[in-house]
Parts: C-alpha cells; sequence; structure tokens
C-alpha cells in the first residue's frame, strides 16, 4: 500500500475527519477543563474516544514502563491510536464502497 493511499484513507474521507474532529474536540475539552476548571476524571474521554486501540497500547506503555511512564508516552498512544482508528474506519469505508459498486464480485470465467 502506497503512502498516498494511507494519508487518504486517514484523512480524506467524511468519516476519519469527523472521527479525527470527535478526538480534537475531546482533548481540547480535556485541556479547557485541567487549566480553568477542576478536571476530575476528564481526562479518560480521549483514551475512551480512541478506543480500544488506546486502551490497548496504554496497557503496553504501562506493561513495559510501569508507573515510571511519561505522560508524553501516553499522549504519544493516544495520537497513534487516533489515527490507526482513523485508518480503519476510512478502510471499512473504501471497502462497503467498493462491495456497493460491485468492486468486489468476481467475473465469471469464459471457457
Amino acid at each position: 500500500m502506497h503512502a498516498h493511499t494511507l494519508l487518504r484513507l486517514t484523512f480524506a474521507n467524511a468519516v476519519s475527519a469527523a472521527y479525527l474532529g470527535l478526538v480534537g474536540a475531546s482533548v481540547v475539552f480535556e485541556v479547557a477543563a485541567a487549566l480553568f476548571w477542576e478536571p476530575g476524571i476528564v481526562g479518560i474521554w480521549p483514551f475512551l474516544v480512541t478506543a480500544p486501540t488506546s486502551l490497548l497500547m496504554a496497557g503496553t506503555v504501562g506493561a513495559i514502563w510501569g508507573m515510571d511512564a511519561s505522560v508524553w508516552l501516553l499522549v504519544a498512544a493516544v495520537v497513534v491510536s487516533a489515527l490507526v482508528n482513523a485508518l480503519a474506519l476510512g478502510a471499512l469505508l473504501e471497502a462497503l464502497r467498493g462491495r456497493r459498486r460491485g468492486r468486489g464480485r468476481t467475473r465469471p470465467s469464459r471457457a
């Protein structure tokens, strides 16, 4: 798969763009809550929006570094998870569009 295809599937469709917008909104809300209000457990929202990938990556970070893991590793886990999930949504949308257009069907062989 080419880099252009990966970028197209991750960013250049409505479903992936809406998903990345939702992730961005949850991060902006988390930062605003941490700066202006008592944040409480608002930091869980980016993990939930990017689940299940982020939970798997956070578990991996915790298993490798334990309680000494930097916050930046968890931030990187959320960012990578959002991009992986957006790519998966774009690939799913492309597959559904291809099936609807008939690209997924095989042609009968000529004998």
